[in-house]
């Protein structure tokens, strides 16, 4: 089994880097890197360059399901994982998805949480609540749930829906894609494939408010199959 890692990255240069360096540690023999240069104007490019076993792929069109889908018709690989570039991969992940996608011919999408490497003691307590709480007894329901820079999922599949949405702009995005993933094969959730990543958008815009945009959206692409937002800042 061939995996290809998409990093999608937008102006990264603060992040790249490190996550780069976590990806390394995981062992690269194992896949094919590819870090999507999407429309980048500052270092973004140099530093996936630094980096030997990363193959470079420019996406002029800016959008987050745009390089996404860039991604997917670059890749090589049977099982196409995405994560993002301020996330720090965690040792042995890929092993573990190889494992769920060996074993279970049935799995089509795999995906887990997001934990923050950057928040207080408090706020890391309330996203472990709401993963916990909230988020695992609703993909019991749904059958489905993915963290767009925590998933991986069989390349023929992706292609049998036709790919990623590119109408949808940010939030949402990842709900679709599981949605839609669901309808052909079984989307697995589960909570010990996490996945470090910046909370730099909850430091921004606030932890409640950007986990009520997360969670409105999700409904209302489970609910009417469209997100109820199309904005969203560029957070860097």
């Amino acid at each position: 089994m061939k995996i290809s890692l998409i990093i999608p990255a937008y102006n990264e240069e603060k992040y790249l880097g490190e996550c780069l360096k976590h990806v390394a540690e995981n062992g690269t023999a194992l896949f094919e890197t590819i870090v999507i240069d999407n429309a980048s104007t500052d270092r973004t490019a140099e530093i996936a360059k630094s980096s030997p076993f990363v193959r470079i792929v420019h996406e002029s069109k800016k959008g987050l399901t745009q390089a996404r889908e860039c991604g997917l018709s670059s890749a090589t690989g049977d099982v196409i994982a995405f994560i993002d570039a301020d996330t720090k991969m965690p040792s042995g992940w890929v092993e573990r998805m190889i494992k769920v996608f060996s074993e279970d011919p049935n799995v089509v999408c795999l995906s887990g949480p997001y934990i923050y490497y950057d928040l207080p003691v408090y706020s890391k307590f309330v996203v472990w609540v709401y993963w916990i709480f909230f988020a695992w007894p609703t993909y019991f329901v749904t059958g489905y749930m993915a963290v767009g820079g925590n998933f991986a999922a069989r390349k023929d599949a992706l292609e049998k829906i036709g790919g990623f949405d590119q109408s949808i702009s940010f939030y949402g995005e990842d709900t679709d894609i599981a949605r839609r993933l669901h309808s052909v094969g079984s989307v697995k959730f589960i909570q010990r494939l996490y996945m470090p990543t910046s909370a730099r958008r909850l430091k921004e815009e606030g932890l409640f408010i950007t986990g009520y945009r997360y969670v409105i959206n999700f409904f209302s692409i489970v609910l009417f199959k469209k997100p109820a937002t199309s904005s969203y800042n560029d957070i860097r």
